[in-house]
């Protein structure tokens, strides 16, 4: 499996996240039916089966987990002028609280599994100037999961998302 890590800066408008980066798990899934049971086994919940909104956006009081049921799509990470990436069926996308993401085009049967840790309820905001600095406060206040999406208790999220790597 490969895995790709992506770091983002506030941009003034997509506050991203100051102490995780995104991680991209290529082609982790064979097998995408089990996708969603994975995830709620890892203690990733309150999951979905979708697309990826078209517009700038992102979550402030959680991290967010996409696996990529069916098709592909390139999406836009960190904002404006943010990376594009490109996602097939079986990968994963783990993206930490605050990180802008949108979906650029897509394949007609595009399809993700988003997921939540600990099935945490999430907001949707679009980098309004009203947002702040509130949204900025909540990023900085959601924890290292206690689980991977895909691996559980180990796996790339435990050793990537360390706070004291960003010293």
């Amino acid at each position: 499996m490969d895995v790709k890590t992506y770091r983002f800066e506030d941009d003034g408008s997509i506050p991203n996240n100051p102490d995780f980066p995104v991680l991209l798990y290529r082609g982790v899934f064979d097998e995408t039916d089990g996708i969603q049971a994975t995830f709620e086994h890892n203690g990733w919940g309150n999951s979905w089966v979708n697309g990826v909104f078209d517009y700038h956006h992102y979550h402030s009081n959680t991290h967010e987990v996409l696996g990529v049921k069916s098709g592909r799509a390139t999406v836009q990470l960190g904002g404006a002028t943010g990376d594009l990436v490109s996602l097939q069926a079986g990968d994963v996308l783990i993206l930490p609280a605050g990180t802008g993401h949108r979906r650029l085009e897509a394949s007609a049967d595009f399809a993700i599994v988003g997921a939540y840790p600990e099935g945490r309820d999430y907001d949707t905001l679009t980098g309004k100037p009203e947002e702040r600095p509130d949204s900025v406060l909540r990023i900085e206040q959601v924890d290292k999961p206690a689980t991977d999406p895909v691996f559980g208790t180990t796996g790339p999220l435990h050793e990537q998302w360390t706070k004291e790597e960003m010293t």
